[in-house]
Order: structure tokens, then sequence, then C-alpha cells
């Protein structure tokens, strides 16, 4: 037996076994109601017999209609951009639109290269959470017909629609908590300035700083990571135990960096190391609420910042709107620590 796949069967396939024009086969795909019952009969049978999968993307090329959206995000593993990429789904759905999806990897040559492929694969337009501030291969892709919107970042060009949160907020909550508790020291493991959202989270931490009368340069001790995930956490905070000692409190740049801070401690000092540092988060992923120390963290509305991205992409081609979300702190047991403050500066 033969292990070559299995040649696809056509629309002139079908014809053939029901015994039919072409243009009858594509009646009873398209306007079954003009097709005589026995006929229409006739060709379902042969339909289903030769296990018959229309092309889509032909038909839409015959009716100049494109039904596909491509999503660029900068790390698809992350549950963040999972649960906004389940937004666009769910708003694509509605209109019968299909997801291609793929991660930059917060490349800015990787980013162009599926630009590129999007626009060969005539999407019908693009979301896209940007590798940097400069946004022209997006108005690129733009002017050549490709509607962009821009996710997860405010748009800093007139031309693009943009849908993001404000991060600056994020941060201000994350550090406003941490000093509520009593604390007067705060490591952030941060990932580079040149993401947005890590400078923001940033400008947020020192504003909260400064609103308590504190100078940042005082309280804040930022630590970069290695990479933006638990490997990165686990690997920070690691190093913070073997030259300083556990730290009072720890603001993590997003929650995967915080499951490895747990992770981190945990396996240096058990549940009593655990519980003697604070720590928050961003994002609000599933698994946060799920850990052994249930995580307290900044929460982001992913699904509706999907929803509404995709939403802005099938609206009128000629509208340009920009949408921000406030986020919100989630308080659970992970600040919650007893002698906050008390640490040693």
């Amino acid at each position: 037996m033969s292990d070559r796949p299995q040649r696809r069967a056509s629309v002139v396939d079908v014809a053939r076994r029901a015994g039919v024009a072409v243009g009858t086969v594509s009646n009873v795909l398209n306007r079954p109601e003009v097709v005589a019952p026995a006929t229409r009969a006739r060709v379902l049978a042969a339909i289903e017999e030769l296990d018959f999968v229309r092309n889509g993307r032909a038909r839409e090329l015959r009716a100049g209609q494109i039904s596909t959206v491509g999503a660029l995000v900068l790390d698809i593993r992350n549950p963040f951009f999972t649960d906004v990429a389940r937004g666009v789904e769910d708003r694509l759905a509605e209109a019968d639109y299909t997801l291609m999806l793929a991660s930059s990897d917060d490349d800015p040559e990787r980013e162009r290269k599926y630009l590129r492929l999007f626009e060969e694969h005539g999407v019908h337009g693009l979301l896209v959470v940007p590798t940097g501030p400069d946004l022209m291969p997006l108005l690129a892709s733009q002017s050549r017909g490709v509607r962009v919107v821009v996710l997860d970042a405010p748009s800093s060009v007139d031309e693009l629609s943009s849908v993001a949160v404000d991060d600056v907020a994020g941060g201000r909550l994350a550090a406003q908590h941490l000093l509520d508790q009593g604390h007067r020291r705060l490591v952030f493991l941060n990932g580079p300035h040149t993401i947005r959202q890590c400078a923001d989270r940033r400008a947020g931490v020192d504003a909260a700083v400064r609103d308590a009368g504190l100078d940042p340069r005082d309280v804040v001790s930022e630590v970069p990571l290695s990479t933006l995930d638990a490997a990165g956490g686990d690997a920070a905070m690691t190093a913070l135990l073997a030259e300083q000692g556990p730290p009072p409190a720890v603001f993590c740049v997003n929650d995967l960096v915080a499951v490895g801070v747990q992770r981190a401690l945990r396996r240096a000092g058990g549940t009593a190391l655990l519980s003697r540092v604070a720590i928050v988060g961003y994002d609000d992923i599933d698994v946060a609420a799920e850990l052994a120390v249930p995580l307290t963290t900044v929460r982001q509305p992913t699904h509706e910042m999907g929803w509404t991205a995709a939403d802005l992409l099938l609206r009128d081609r000629h509208a340009v709107e920009r949408v921000i979300f406030e986020p919100t702190l989630v308080v659970r047991a992970s600040s919650q620590v007893a002698g906050a403050g008390a640490a040693p500066g």
C-alpha cells in the first residue's frame, strides 16, 4: 500500500461522480434551494462518498472576499497572549472569520518575516503586538491595503487603531499595594525598557513611590531578567538569594516570572522562606490563583482586549480608534506577609 497522501477531491470529481455539471455542484454548495431535490441528493451523496471539502481559499479569491485574519504576538507560550488570542478568535468566529497566529519572540526581524508571510497569504487584516516603538513596518502593510490594529500597545501614529492596557497605572497599583503593606524596599524583576510594557510598569512603580513621599532610588532595586518567563524569574531569585538573601518584597513584570520566583524560594527554604517574601505579579493568568501560595497580581482584561481588537479590525476600514483598558489589583495570599517593612534596608 502506498504511503503517498491521497489527492484531495475537487469539485470536478464530485460533478463526475454525481453525473452533473460543475455549476450544479457549485449551486448545491452555495444556493441549494435552486437545485432540484433529486439532483441535490445525488450531489450530496457524491460529496460524502468522496469526502469532499470545499476549497475556501479559492472561493474567497473568486469572490474577492478574504475571511482570514493574522495575529502576531510576542510569545504564544505566555498564557496572557493565549487568553488575548481567544478573545480575538471569539470575535472573528461571530463574523465567520478564521485566525492565523504566530509569535515574533520579540525579534524585529522575525516580526517583519511574519508580516510578509501574512500578506502573502492574503489576510483580511493584521493584529500585531509590536516588538518595539518602530511602527513603520505596520504602516507599510496598511499602505498596501492590509488593515492593521496595534494590540497590547497604544499606537504612536495617527493612521493605526490600537487596543492596550494602561501599564503605568498597573505598575502603580502593584507598588502602591506593597507600600501599603509597610514595605520600603522593593525589588522589581523587569525586562528591557525597549519593551513598552516593561518601561511603563517601571514608570508606574516610580510614580507610586514618589506619591508616598519617597525617592525611587532609595526604594526600588530593578533586576533585569534573562527571559520573561518562569525560568527567568527562578534564575533572578536564585541569584538574589545567593548575593543578599531574601528581599522583603518583589514585584514581577508578569505572572510567569512570579511563578519562577516562588519556585526558587520554595526550593531554597520551603514554605517558611516563601512566606517571608511578599510577591506581586502581573496579568492574572489562570494558574495565579491555583499556586500553593495564591498570587497577588495586576489583572488585565485579556479576553476583552482580544475581542475589541478584532472588532476594530472588522469595522469601517477608514476609522481609527484608540482603546485603553484599566487594570485592576487582585489581592491574594502571596503579598500578605507578617512583619512587612521590618527587613533591613
